[in-house]
């Protein structure tokens, strides 16, 4: 039997994946690889199978664990590096990668900081949106790229004009302290 169970339906060949997984469309819906789907369930799991009884609010397993000093974000992170190595599989972009782990670290850096970290990990929900990247990517490859791309210049150039503006405060603070010095 074929490992997709739509043999009775039009199922169209849409390509594939970087591990040679087919992928294939029934309709408007794509079939994604078996996995995506596991992917899918532990991106669920780990930001969002817990709700607050009472209340729209969701969490999930990464900030409970993320509660643990030292080991709790180590292994929130490992956790979430699972789902950036399927991506790599499934032949994701180098810019999709880059936002995925830089989704991933941002979640392990400011969910290391006491209290404040904790807090975080209740809000960024990092593994859902790397799915979100991936799923993207599995749908409209080329545009996904283009995308990711895009942002990720943007997220450089942000980088660099901060970078600039610290080093030109960096400078005038340095000239305004010389001349308090220097009219003593």
């Amino acid at each position: 039997m074929s490992e997709y169970p739509y043999r009775h339906q039009s199922v169209r060949l849409y390509g594939h994946d970087a591990r040679g997984f087919a992928l294939r469309q029934l309709g408007s819906q794509l079939i994604r690889p078996p996995s995506f789907a596991a992917v899918s369930k532990l991106a669920y799991w780990l930001d969002a199978g817990i709700r607050v009884p009472g209340t729209s609010l969701r969490f999930g397993l990464d900030p409970i664990i993320g509660l643990i000093p030292g080991f709790g974000d180590a292994a929130g992170a490992i956790l979430a590096g699972w789902i950036l190595v399927e991506g790599i599989r499934l032949g994701a972009s180098r810019a999709t990668l880059l936002r995925m782990a830089g989704n991933v670290a941002c979640d392990a850096l400011v969910g290391a900081v006491p209290v404040f970290g904790d807090i975080f990990d209740f809000v960024w929900k990092a593994n859902l949106r790397n799915v979100a990247l991936l799923e993207r990517h599995l749908a409209a490859p080329v545009r996904a790229a283009r995308a990711d791309r895009s942002f990720v210049l943007l997220i450089i150039c942000s980088v660099v004009a901060l970078a600039l503006g610290l080093l030109a405060l960096g400078i005038l603070l340095t000239r305004w302290a010389f001349q308090v010095l220097g009219a003593l």
